[in-house]
């Protein structure tokens, strides 16, 4: 491990917008915030949302800017991505934003029913290979579903077509209710509701000529169904990452 990914771990576990509780600790019982998030952390009774795999935290920081009256808790298990979100907030003295280092399959033991009132989920690997591990499969759906109040909303803001294709059959095949559903974001009418802000992965797809995907959709958590259906995958994430940044870049 590289000495600036050590020297990021130390400050991430100093920072106090930033949760990171042992997995040993948790086999003994829930974290002792589950259910007090909003009164016990950020000292208000603002919404809870989530920005699930928030990498950097851009989005969960971004969000927070943006909307004050609403409590924004970024979710990653690297210490080292989270250190850029948790630091840039701390710095600007926001106080609506926070993370946790951890597993999205662990949220049950963070949160409490009914506690969470929204979900982001921007730019995930598409796990094309691994269905149980797309956060948006029927398996972390239900992990989502002991946390979130009825009527919750779940965005996916997507360069994957595979990721895509495939959440927006999930979707209609369960019958939830759908917000809004676009396959080219910044040409469709939907570009401000996202408010225009972009990960540092989003602006190198863009820059790629890549279309970026986006469903906002608000689902339920009973008799889930995975969509049987056949989807291509994403060939340009084959390649390497100098490949292929040649061949999606087409130089």
């Amino acid at each position: 491990m590289s000495k600036n990914k050590l020297s990021k771990f130390a400050e991430v576990h100093a920072l106090p917008n930033v949760v990171e509780v042992p997995y040993a600790e948790l086999l003994k019982g829930p974290y002792k915030l589950q259910g007090k998030w909003s009164s016990q952390f950020f000292g208000n009774d603002f919404p809870i949302v989530l920005e699930l795999g928030c990498g950097k935290g851009e989005y969960t920081v971004g969000l927070a800017e943006n909307f004050p009256e609403k409590n924004f808790i970024g979710i990653d298990i690297k210490g080292s991505r989270i250190w850029t979100g948790a630091t840039a907030a701390h710095k600007s003295g926001l106080k609506n934003v926070g993370f946790i280092r951890t597993y999205v399959e662990l949220l049950p033991s963070f949160f409490g029913p009914n506690e969470v009132s929204e979900i982001w989920i921007t730019f995930p690997d598409p796990q094309m290979k691994k269905g149980r591990k797309r956060l948006t499969s029927t398996k972390l759906l239900a992990h989502y579903g002991k946390v979130m109040k009825p009527g919750g909303t779940v965005h996916l803001k997507t360069d994957s077509n595979f990721l895509y294709q495939y959440t927006s059959a999930l979707v209609h095949l369960n019958g939830f209710k759908v917000e809004s559903e676009t396959d080219d974001l910044y040409a469709s009418a939907y570009a401000d509701e996202i408010m225009g802000i972009k990960t540092y992965y989003e602006q190198q797809w863009l820059s790629r000529g890549l279309t970026i995907k986006y469903l906002k959709f608000i689902p339920h958590f009973e008799n889930l169904i995975e969509p049987d259906v056949e989807i291509e995958w994403d060939e340009y994430r084959s390649f390497g990452r100098e490949q292929r940044s040649r061949v999606v870049g087409g130089s």
